[in-house]
């Protein structure tokens, strides 16, 4: 991923919080099929060291499972907050005249080893954690053993597991961190006036700033 140092973000932390707050994750793999490329819930979890594993499960109708189990490395990129940003926010503009639209993102990419695993209760833990995950924000949280035991079990005999350790991660906060002051009032501001996306990412601009 191309790399301007104002908007590198190497922070273990920091990029944990974005998976978790964005779990839908895009795994990527070269097989012999070509490129394989699918949107995936994960859970991410950090030991002591700061070594990251990813945890996800899919399809056993997903012929991509299958093709992990061949490959060395695999890709899963997580996108955060984003928005289209106006050159006519800048102050430039109004001064010079000299400013192109561009767009602000967020967005972590962890490299890894996949491996492929069908054991029932490693994915019974992984639906269970994924569940918890998501259903924490709801009034009455549903858990998996809301479902009945044989239907859950009929579940997971049909999606197969992976699980990813995490040997090369790369973070990148683009939040017009490469302009002036005044510009950055400008696009705060151009997003302040917008939806509750633009609200969002107004937000992360006002901590990037500087």
């Amino acid at each position: 991923m191309y790399q301007p140092a104002s908007f590198r973000e190497d922070d273990l932390e920091a990029q944990i919080a974005l998976v978790r707050a964005n779990p839908l994750g895009m795994l990527i793999s070269q097989g012999e099929q070509g490129l394989v490329a699918d949107p995936l819930p994960f859970l991410i979890d950090a030991d002591e060291q700061g070594n990251l594993c990813l945890r996800a499960h899919l399809s056993r109708a997903n012929r991509h499972w299958q093709g992990l189990q061949a490959v060395r490395e695999c890709l899963v990129v997580f996108q955060g907050v984003d928005g289209y940003i106006s050159p006519g926010w800048y102050e430039t503009k109004r001064q010079t005249g000299k400013a192109v639209p561009t767009w602000n993102y967020s967005l972590v990419q962890l490299y890894g080893v996949p491996t492929v695993t069908e054991d029932a209760g490693w994915l019974r833990r992984q639906l269970a954690g994924l569940t918890a995950l998501q259903e924490g924000r709801q009034p009455e949280p549903w858990g998996i053993d809301d479902a009945p035991a044989h239907y859950i079990a009929a579940q997971i005999k049909g999606i197969v597991g992976i699980e990813i350790a995490v040997t090369r991660r790369e973070g990148k906060w683009k939040m017009s961190q490469n302009r002036s002051p005044d510009d950055v009032d400008g696009v705060i501001a151009g997003l302040r006036a917008g939806n509750a996306d633009q609200q969002r990412l107004a937000d992360e601009v006002e901590r990037r700033r500087g």
